[in-house]
C-alpha cells in the first residue's frame, strides 16, 4: 500500500515537472519568436541560421580563380596556390552541405554536398598533383577528368530546373555554370582546343560576381529584416 502511495506521488510530481518544463519551452519559444530567431518545431532549440551566403562566397572564391587561370592571367605557376583555396572552399561548402540537409534543403544541400566534394577538393588535390607532376616529368592523362566533369555537367544541367523555385540570382548562377562546364569538360576531354577557354572563364567570372551579390543580399536584408540589396523572386512559384 505505502509503495502504491510513493508511485502515485511520483507520477504526480512527474507531471508537474512536465508542466514546468511545457511552460518554460513555450516562455522560450515565444521569446525567439518576438526576436525574430527561429525555433525547431521538433525539440525547441533555435535553429542554425542560413549557411548559404558562406557557401556563396566559396563559389565565388574558386569562379573568380578559375577566371584567372583560364583567361592567362596568371601562369600553371599558380596551381599549388589555387589548389588550397579550393582545399578551404571545400571546407566551408561541405558545412553549408550539411545545414543545408539538415534543414531539409533538398536542392541546395546536395548541390553544395558534390560541389564540396568533386569541384572544391578533388578539384584542389589535383591541382597540387598535376603541378608536382609536371614538375618531376611525369605525364598524366588529364582526360579523365572530362569524363568526371562530364558527369558533373549533366548532372547539373539536369538538376537546374530545380533551381528556377530558387530566388532569380540563383538561378543565373546556375545558369552561367551551364555555359562554363561543357566547354571545360569537352576542353579536358580533348575534344576542343584550349584557345575556347576564354568562354567558360567569363562565364566562370559571371556566375562568380553573382555570388558575391546574393551572399551580401541573403547577409544583410537578414540583418536588417527587409530589403536592403533587391533580390527578385524565383521565374517559377
Amino acid at each position: 500500500m505505502l509503495l502504491y502511495v510513493w508511485i502515485l506521488h511520483i507520477i504526480a510530481f512527474g507531471k508537474e515537472i512536465e508542466k514546468i518544463i511545457t511552460n518554460i519551452y513555450l516562455q522560450q519559444k515565444i521569446k525567439c519568436e518576438s526576436e525574430g530567431v527561429r525555433v525547431s518545431q521538433i525539440n525547441g532549440t533555435k535553429e542554425w541560421s542560413n549557411p548559404t551566403p558562406a557557401g556563396l562566397v566559396a563559389l565565388a572564391v574558386a569562379c573568380f580563380c578559375f577566371f584567372a587561370l583560364l583567361s592567362g592571367k596568371v601562369t600553371s605557376a599558380a596551381l599549388p596556390l589555387l589548389g588550397t583555396w579550393l582545399i578551404g572552399g571545400f571546407v566551408v561548402q561541405l558545412v553549408v552541405a550539411l545545414l543545408d540537409l539538415k534543414s531539409g534543403n533538398t536542392t541546395g544541400g546536395n548541390t553544395f554536398l558534390f560541389f564540396s566534394a568533386f569541384f572544391m577538393l578533388v578539384g584542389g588535390i589535383e591541382m597540387i598533383m598535376k603541378f608536382n607532376a609536371a614538375n618531376n616529368g611525369i605525364l598524366l592523362d588529364a582526360r579523365i577528368d572530362g569524363w568526371a566533369w562530364l558527369v558533373l555537367t549533366i548532372v547539373l544541367y539536369l538538376w537546374t530546373p530545380a533551381f528556377f523555385k530558387t530566388p532569380l540570382v540563383l538561378t543565373l548562377i546556375v545558369l552561367a555554370l551551364d555555359v562554363a562546364l561543357p566547354f571545360i569538360t569537352l576542353m579536358d576531354l580533348g575534344i576542343l582546343p584550349k584557345s575556347y577557354s576564354a568562354i567558360p572563364a567569363w562565364a566562370l567570372l559571371i556566375a562568380g560576381c553573382l555570388g558575391i551579390y546574393l551572399s551580401a543580399a541573403m547577409v544583410v536584408n537578414t540583418a536588417y529584416g527587409r530589403k536592403v540589396y533587391p533580390m527578385p523572386g524565383p521565374i517559377i512559384k
